[in-house]
């Protein structure tokens, strides 16, 4: 069968790309056409654009953007309808995808998947009418939101979450069990302890959160700070953050690497703060936003859920501490850090939280359950009725 797969950032490059692989193991037949990154080309198919061309965020640098926005949003509409594949598999990234996704529903009779569901019970929640009247089929990785799209007449089936198989996959890789001298030594690192720093996947991010959290591991000088380069941002970029004559070194494209050698992170809010949990790596979530005390006020208006973290989210409670908007100061985020490091008062309950997030996550298998409920459904469809 013919895949057409819009993913539009790095996550969801990764998370694209397993489930390709899930789907070629299962439909010896796939054939794949996609909006989305490096991770998916290596699997094979047709890169029709590249999410460095689509990943904007933030008022301004969208409408600074808005006609190649616009632009890409009309060819891929076009592509999939010259192309005329068996089913539509969006991924997150809903600001682009809903509108593929109606446009699909409304002009041909293209199966509509959303694979990785919008957070809509985050905020937005109008979009959920999106949903009931575009998707055909909607794959839950969270494992609470399948009681919220049901409250809201929203079909939803849990597959479990990709995280959880990116990092057995990576367990279970060369570097799984590598010496903390051995990492330190092949990205020519000093041998002391490291504090990780992940300040986004976009520049927009990176330009908010990474001046404030290197601010905050300056007075530990027992250690050393090294930045998590994201994919497709050039190691330089992070140079012009770094406090002349302090050493704060870039590993790009090795985040799990880091992640699992490190002593405690720093992590903007997303997907990372739970791949740090399952890392079992005490952290403190930081977003930092423009006119941060004016945001904090209107939280609670704008969002419907009390924290922005997954772990947390997942939890229910509060696992690792949240400093967003008019929190995330160099002292607030210095105060968090301390208490999560060794000998730090907050450390072990972090850690032992982390297992039943773990525990409520399941099993590895998130994309392979995704790829064999698309083929089952995708088969019904187009099996003769008896």
């Amino acid at each position: 069968m013919k895949y057409y797969l819009i993913s539009g950032e790095a996550s969801g490059d990764l998370h694209a790309s397993n489930l390709m692989k899930a789907l070629q193991a299962t439909d010896a037949g796939a054939q794949f056409r996609y909006y989305g990154g490096d991770l998916m080309q290596s699997v094979g198919g047709t890169l029709v654009c590249h999410y460095r061309q689509m990943a904007h965020m933030g008022f301004v640098p969208v409408l600074l953007h808005l006609p190649t926005i616009l632009s890409n949003m009309h060819r891929c509409k076009a592509d999939i309808v010259e192309w005329r594949p068996d089913a539509v598999i969006l991924v997150d990234y809903p600001g682009f995808n809903l509108n593929i996704a109606r446009y699909v529903h409304s002009h041909t009779h293209i199966p509509v998947i959303y694979y990785i569901s919008p957070k809509v019970w985050a905020w937005k929640e109008y979009r959920i009418k999106n949903l009931r009247r575009d998707v055909d089929t909607l794959l839950s990785i969270l494992p609470f939101e399948t009681s919220y799209f049901r409250r809201h007449q929203c079909d939803a089936t849990y597959v479990g979450n990709p995280c959880a198989d990116a990092i057995e996959e990576f367990r279970q890789s060369e570097y799984g069990h590598e010496t903390f001298s051995h990492f330190v030594a092949s990205n020519h690192l000093e041998h002391r302890p490291i504090i990780a720093v992940l300040a986004g996947s976009r520049k927009q991010e990176i330009h908010g959160n990474l001046r404030i959290m290197l601010e905050a591991t300056a007075h530990l000088t027992s250690h050393q700070t090294v930045i998590a380069g994201a994919p497709g941002i050039d190691p330089a970029c992070y140079q012009q953050y770094i406090p002349a004559g302090r050493k704060v070194s870039v590993v790009s494209g090795q985040t799990y690497r880091l992640l699992s050698q490190a002593e405690a992170a720093l992590v903007t809010s997303g997907t990372a703060t739970l791949e740090t949990a399952l890392l079992k790596v005490p952290q403190v979530v930081c977003y930092h936003m423009a006119f941060g005390r004016v945001v904090s006020l209107l939280r609670r208006m704008i969002l419907k859920v009390k924290y922005i973290s997954l772990v947390n989210l997942i939890a229910d409670s509060e696992v690792v501490t949240e400093l967003v908007a008019g929190q995330m100061t160099t002292a607030n985020v210095r105060q968090a850090l301390d208490k999560i490091m060794k000998g730090g008062t907050g450390r072990q309950a972090m850690l032992d939280a982390y297992d039943d997030v773990a525990r409520q996550l399941g099993s590895s298998g998130a994309s392979q359950r995704a790829a064999n409920v698309i083929v089952e459904k995708l088969t019904q469809k187009t099996s003769p009725k008896q």
